[in-house]
């Protein structure tokens, strides 16, 4: 665990960083910047608009006495996806945009819910609450 936090917080700032000054190389400084914060502007506005669906989805299916298992996913997908593609840089970028967008949000939602299948069936999935 330690290891992947290390990842997340040197390594990829670090690739982030050297691809941005790579690009400014390629198309200037001022365009750059436009791009970091054109990604930024759409992004958080794609991820309030699917989350506000989202929410819909999972007060309807609450309504109906369901629990709304893939929402809760799709929840969590957006969530993450939008904290990416407020993050400056081009590889949060991708990955922010392929987690909020519906149609590549669902091929790794499969994923995400094989996963958390596999690992409840391992029971390696636990999860505390507060009575």
């Amino acid at each position: 665990m330690l290891g992947k936090l290390i990842l997340l917080f040197t390594v990829i700032p670090i690739v982030e960083l050297a691809l941005l000054l790579k690009l400014n190389t390629y198309i200037g400084l001022p365009y750059t910047i436009l791009i970091v914060l054109l990604t930024g502007v759409v992004g958080a506005y794609l991820a309030k608009s699917e989350g506000r669906g989202i929410l819909r989805n999972i007060r309807y299916e609450m309504s109906q006495g369901r629990m709304p298992g893939d929402e809760l996913v799709n929840g969590l997908c957006v969530l993450v996806g939008g904290a990416f593609l407020i993050t400056p840089g081009l590889l949060t970028d991708v990955t922010g945009f392929i987690l909020v967008i519906p149609i590549t949000r669902e091929i790794l939602k499969r994923t995400i819910k094989r996963k958390l299948k596999r690992m409840l069936e391992e029971g390696t999935f636990m999860f505390y609450y507060r009575k």
